[in-house]
């Protein structure tokens, strides 16, 4: 039980942390439009240089493998709905974090991501 609550700490926190760092980075370079190779081999290289991008990956990379981890001991018709908390924490964290504007609409649609979460988790057998 803790192997699988550690798994879905780093899925659903560590994991979107990453995300949002790589968000933080990618807004910092500007829109992207040109998706010529050549192009996009010169937003990768800019890309590297920020220091978000190198706290993001690695956090992006622990919650891919823990979810990796998760499907290794629980059914995927729990997994991906219980990960799907993923939503609320990074509507709080772009809010919170990344300054963005979070609707109503958008808040109304993470209450709703959080009760199919609950009752996912209610579902699980002791």
């Amino acid at each position: 039980m803790l192997t699988a609550f550690v798994f879905y700490f780093l899925v659903v926190f560590v994991g979107t942390a990453g995300e949002m760092c790589m968000s933080r980075a990618m807004k910092s370079m500007g829109e992207v439009t040109d998706f010529r190779p050549r192009e996009i081999t010169r937003v990768i290289g800019r890309a590297m240089r920020l220091p978000w991008f190198w706290i993001g990956l690695p956090m992006m990379a622990t919650g891919f493998f823990a979810l990796l981890g998760m499907l290794s001991i629980a059914n995927v018709s729990f997994v991906y709905p219980a990960t799907a908390l993923n939503y609320v924490v990074g509507a709080v964290g772009g809010n919170v974090f990344l300054d963005e504007g979070v609707t109503p609409q958008r808040w109304a649609g993470v209450a709703l991501v959080c009760i199919g979460v609950v009752l996912v988790l209610l579902s699980v057998k002791s």
